[in-house]
């Protein structure tokens, strides 16, 4: 397993684009293949992608609702049942309490007019969370990231 890195990785800085999540993985930017989150409950989250599944995400420059994982049906992406605080929404609490930073990224359309790239938007702290009813009405987790300047 490689070690974990809370921070950029290598030379990649914001701004930089990947073609696919493949490239993401190789890169080491963003480990998993189809993942959004990469981190664990013990050491916390190192990046997240925002890929357009989860209908309580919310993106501005400076600030990043991101919704917890889990209680989607895995055919229509449909919230169906309430998230509970385990696996990967348990790694975003962890990095809400040690404040390291996470790596975002977003999949967004190519500036030439191709498919949609991953872009690198930067480093961000997650500084609060909420439970409660979603958009869908089921309880979600909403985790509130900064951008760290």
């Amino acid at each position: 397993m490689n070690r974990p890195v809370f921070g950029h990785v290598g030379s990649y800085r914001p701004g930089d684009t990947f073609r696919n999540r493949l490239e993401l993985a190789f890169s080491g930017v963003h480990r998993p293949r189809r993942a959004g989150v990469c981190g664990t409950q013990q050491l916390g989250t190192e990046s997240i992608v925002l890929a357009g599944q989860y209908e309580d995400d919310q993106f501005d420059e400076e600030e990043i609702r991101y919704a917890g994982s889990g209680g989607r049906d895995p055919k229509t992406g449909k919230q169906t049942t309430d998230q509970i605080a385990a696996g990967t929404n348990l790694a975003l609490l962890t990095s809400q309490e040690t404040g390291r930073p996470v790596r975002v990224l977003r999949k967004v359309p190519a500036e030439d007019g191709g498919p949609e790239v991953y872009r690198y938007e930067g480093l961000y702290q997650i500084v609060g969370s909420s439970y409660g009813p979603g958009k869908s009405g089921f309880r979600v987790f909403v985790f509130r990231l900064r951008a760290i300047r």
